[in-house]
């Protein structure tokens, strides 16, 4: 705490040990930093900060990560993302757990890599010389029965009173738990009734233990949670993580999965390509019923690649990573491209249906008179995303892959749309006189 209250950029810390989801030999900081306008550095370059000069803390390890307002995932650990192993066997899963959490810490794209096995512990295994216990008079069943009033709080009467009653527990004085050499001082009433020091018959081992074994689905579990290094987006991680599980060589009874956020944007990102599919069917389907047409729905949407390739170009050019605020930009951005195509594709059908002329004629017409206001809606809709993709300030990280999607394909898609949309309305119209031909010469035939 006196490491991180030297820092300028924080305004307080609070500090407790134990409790929460963690043991005594655990603590947990909360820091507040100052508000955003009065810092100099962003939360990244802070908390890179802060693990330098903690690093260097003996005997200890500290993991930081951003407190999120909307947590997704609802799985904590010392790091925001987490990867959980899970085995039937407890022997094999606590030999290739440490495995992997030494190879993921040599993974450049992951920070703050840590486990929650916690088997460091220590436990006093007693073991009894039934031989020696035999002559002295004393059985299991008394050893038992002594070690249980001693530490295990037996309750061996009830005090009544006129209003309650009191249970009697019996135990000894705390002092007397915070060592296992208390063993040697614990006698055991013989059978012919002399007092008999446990160490006359037993002896006392040191033994490794875990502290606590986690489970999750009913199977003994390891979590390794890990952050994520500056500017590394969260799918190169996983696949990253996935290819050094691939490459260790693990075995068929260990089975490893994402959980907690990193899960669920596993389970986001199997579902976006399905999302896009069914917007731009929905999208066809109603400009089919609107035009009456198979085809130049397809024209209107002959519009959308371009501006897709732009969205993401944008993104890659400014290093933001596609998330699900880019997602919802991507969507907005078929609507706004989509006005464009329709704009045209709409006035040419309507002059060939009422005024017979030809799709050449039809076309040309249209551009010339829907040139105005595409240019007005495309840089209505330009400008208004500009201070999006340029803002700063508090929340600014959460817009600006809003704006620079929609900047982007838009930008992209109104060098092209004005090119490429007639030639599509065209070649696709060809190709409907053509399947109307042939559709003739079949029934004719």
């Amino acid at each position: 705490m006196d490491i991180i209250k030297e820092d300028p950029e924080v305004e307080y810390v609070a500090g407790f040990t134990g409790g929460g989801r963690g043991a005594s030999n655990t603590a947990n900081l909360f820091i507040t930093l100052k508000p955003f306008e009065q810092r100099k550095k962003s939360l990244t370059e802070i908390m890179s900060g802060f693990r330098k000069k903690l690093a260097g803390l003996p005997g200890s390890a500290t993991y930081l990560q951003a407190v999120q307002d909307l947590r997704i995932g609802g799985r904590g650990g010392t790091a925001l993302y987490q990867y959980t192993l899970q085995a039937s066997e407890i022997s094999v899963l606590y030999e290739w757990a440490p495995l992997l959490v030494q190879r993921m810490r040599t993974l450049p794209e992951l920070v703050d890599v840590a486990s929650d096995q916690q088997v460091k512990g220590l436990q006093a295994m007693l073991t009894i010389d039934r031989d020696t216990a035999s002559r002295l008079g004393v059985t299991a069943a008394m050893i038992d029965n002594i070690l249980y009033d001693a530490f295990g709080q037996r309750q061996v009467s009830i005090i009544y009173s006129l209003l309650n009653q009191y249970r009697v527990v019996m135990v000894v004085e705390p002092r007397f738990w915070q060592s296992p050499d208390t063993l040697k001082e614990i006698y055991v009433k013989s059978a012919p009734g002399a007092m008999v020091p446990l160490g006359a018959f037993a002896r006392f081992d040191p033994v490794p233990t875990s502290l606590a074994i986690a489970h999750q689905g009913q199977f003994p579990s390891v979590t390794v949670s890990f952050n994520l290094a500056p500017k590394v987006p969260l799918g190169d991680a996983v696949a990253s993580i996935e290819k050094a599980k691939q490459e260790m060589g693990f075995p068929s009874s260990v089975r490893g999965s994402f959980s907690g956020t990193a899960q669920a944007f596993k389970d986001a990102a199997a579902n976006q390509p399905l999302l896009i599919v069914a917007a731009l069917l929905t999208v066809y389907i109603v400009l089919g019923i609107l035009y009456e047409s198979y085809i130049h729905p397809i024209t209107i949407l002959s519009t959308l690649p371009s501006a897709g390739v732009g969205a993401l170009l944008a993104l890659l050019i400014c290093r933001v990573e596609l998330s699900l605020i880019g997602l919802i930009g991507l969507f907005l951005l078929i609507g706004l491209v989509k006005k464009n195509g329709i704009m045209m594709v709409d006035f040419a059908l309507e002059t060939e249906r009422r005024e017979g002329k030809g799709p050449e004629d039809a076309i040309y017409e249209a551009c010339l008179l829907r040139f105005r206001p595409i240019m007005m809606t495309t840089m209505a809709a330009l400008l208004g995303a500009l201070p999006l993709a340029l803002g700063s300030g508090v929340g600014s990280e959460l817009r600006r892959p809003l704006g620079i999607t929609i900047v982007g394909g838009l930008v992209i898609s109104q060098m092209l749309t004005l090119y490429t949309t007639p030639v599509m309305y065209l070649y696709l119209d060809r190709f409907r006189i053509w399947c109307k031909g042939k559709r003739k010469g079949l029934s004719g035939a």
